[in-house]
């Protein structure tokens, strides 16, 4: 068993429990059975949990962190005050059933820490365990940063979590990291890069999922939206703006062939399984 794992990626959105039920329809995730939806909705691939939360009155909509469940918790404080003193973490509240830990990376991305015998690791993550290691046909396959460094994240993370940096193409500026099932992409961010746009900070990017035809996802998304109009992505590439964010998708997100946004504007890069 490798020391850690990605366990759950993290939105905030007014309109979580709408966005549930997307993912739900359009990837066949599967919900959570534990009855929190009045706090927030949790939906499952089987090896990853997307947790959709409600937005609050401060804090901004979209993608938002994610978490990483490891092997032991202390080892990986000790790695992270030893070499990477910029790293803190803090104690979650008693609430959370998915992470008792929330740190933040030298950069000042945030996620969670979870370890299996933490007394609030509940719901949507044990659940998950249940499913083995079957691969959904439609899954979480990679979470995108946007950073200014990223040969030194992808460092970090190899050193403190174990996570392993991937090959890519030559001239390809992105670093990726695996779990072996999940990756973590870390594009760099330069200003020139939002040429014609409206500009974004560094921070999460996009969420990537591997589906079994792409064919197939575009006839299912054609049909909810007919069933069901509330379901129908916001457009991504209409207009100049919107061309020149869909131009920079391509380009930096080598693994994703097809884009779209969710009901709520968090940006999916999706890809056919090979």
């Amino acid at each position: 068993m490798s020391f850690a794992k990605i366990n759950h990626v993290a939105i905030v959105s007014e309109r979580y429990a709408l966005l549930a039920k997307f993912y739900e329809t359009l990837f066949d995730m599967k919900g959570s059975t534990s009855g929190r939806s009045g706090r927030a909705v949790t939906v499952r691939d089987g090896y990853v949990g997307l947790n959709i939360n409600p937005r609050k009155a401060g804090r901004p909509s979209g993608l938002d962190h994610f978490g990483i469940e490891v092997q032991d918790v202390e080892t990986v404080f000790e790695r992270m005050s030893k070499k990477y003193p910029q790293s803190a973490w803090v104690k979650r509240p008693s609430t959370r059933p998915f992470a008792g830990i929330s740190a933040n990376d030298p950069d000042g991305n945030v996620f969670d820490i979870s370890q299996k015998d933490m007394a609030n690791r509940s719901e949507v993550y044990v659940e998950n365990e249940k499913q083995g290691t079957l691969k959904a046909p439609r899954r979480i396959s990679h979470m995108a940063i946007r950073t200014m460094h990223p040969e030194q994240m992808a460092q970090f993370y190899a050193d403190v979590f174990e996570l392993t940096p991937q090959n890519k193409q030559a001239g390809d500026p992105n670093e990726y990291l695996s779990d072996g099932r999940m990756t973590i992409m870390f594009i760099p961010w330069k200003i020139d890069n939002f040429i014609g746009q409206s500009i974004l900070p560094t921070g999460p990017d996009h969420i990537g999922f591997t589906v079994e035809s792409l064919d197939k996802l575009k006839e299912d998304l054609d049909e909810i939206v007919g069933i069901n109009p509330v379901f129908n992505p916001i457009p991504v590439g209409k207009g100049k703006e919107g061309g020149a964010r869909l131009d920079l998708l391509k380009k930096q997100c080598p693994i994703g062939d097809f884009f779209v946004s969710d009901p709520d504007f968090t940006m999916l890069a999706v890809r056919e399984d090979a």
